[in-house]
């Protein structure tokens, strides 16, 4: 039977990691949590469901995860974020995993995501297919952040799972906001370091495109409120994203 470990990176989780390490119970062998010095009761809750925690300053998204990744006893990881777990049906398509073998070395899988308490299934944000279980020995973190990604090697197989690996992204569109200017800064400072700083015409083209897109196309006004505020915060993250590398590029003053 295939031996999985379980890899969570936490800071100030306390509202959904007890759910997130219930979904895993049985699942996987062993739990590990990397904890970037939670000041809220993250390490408390999983020391007390059996986690093992390690702590380890936040270095960025991509590095975290690669770093967080090695701390694990076993090849097969299966990665999750404190405020993620497995639905029902997901839990069962992982246990066949163990069960059969297969040639895969990578997983994928569907994830839900919950905005202001509603299961959001169009405005581009599903199915959202993530790669999180996966022979680490083929696999990697990459992307730039805050936006991180599982990659496998090239040339080895992945398959799908059947169910949902279940996201509450946000609680409140105040707290969307305020995520989205924290990422959109991020990923500037990321993109300028790789490109230098956007045209002044993707600074508007961008974000423009990234909404019609995502509410009309990608059918967000079926999602109705929730579809309009999600598209509208995913769009001003991709302008914050690329007005970033144009601060960053003007010369600075004394």
């Amino acid at each position: 039977m295939l031996s999985i470990s379980a890899v969570i990176i936490t800071y100030n989780e306390e509202k959904y990691i007890g759910r997130c390490i219930d979904s895993l119970q049985g699942v996987a062998e062993e739990i590990v949590v990397v904890d970037s010095y939670s000041t809220d009761r993250t390490r408390e809750i999983c020391e007390a469901k059996g986690c093992r925690v390690v702590l380890h300053p936040f270095e960025g998204y991509v590095e975290q995860k690669n770093w967080a990744m090695r701390q694990a006893r076993h090849d097969w990881i299966l990665s999750l974020d404190g405020d993620e777990m497995l639905s029902p049906q997901l839990r069962e398509s992982i246990l066949k995993v163990k069960e059969e073998e297969s040639a895969c070395v990578g997983f994928t899988m569907n994830r839900l995501n919950n905005y202001y308490g509603r299961w959001i299934r169009h405005s581009g944000e599903y199915p959202d297919r993530k790669l999180r279980l996966a022979d680490r020995r083929r696999a990697q973190w990459e992307g730039l952040n805050p936006h991180d990604r599982l990659v496998l090697e090239r040339g080895v197989r992945s398959c799908h799972l059947r169910g949902d690996l279940l996201h509450y992204a946000h609680d409140t569109y105040a707290e969307h906001l305020a995520k989205t200017e924290r990422f959109g800064a991020i990923a500037g400072e990321a993109l300028f370091r790789k490109r230098g700083p956007s045209s002044p015409l993707r600074v508007v083209l961008s974000p423009l495109w990234r909404f019609v897109w995502n509410y009309f196309f990608r059918l967000g006004f079926l999602d109705g409120k929730h579809g309009l505020r999600v598209c509208y915060a995913n769009a001003r993250q991709s302008y914050l994203k690329h007005r970033t590398t144009r601060r960053l590029a003007r010369p600075h003053t004394s």
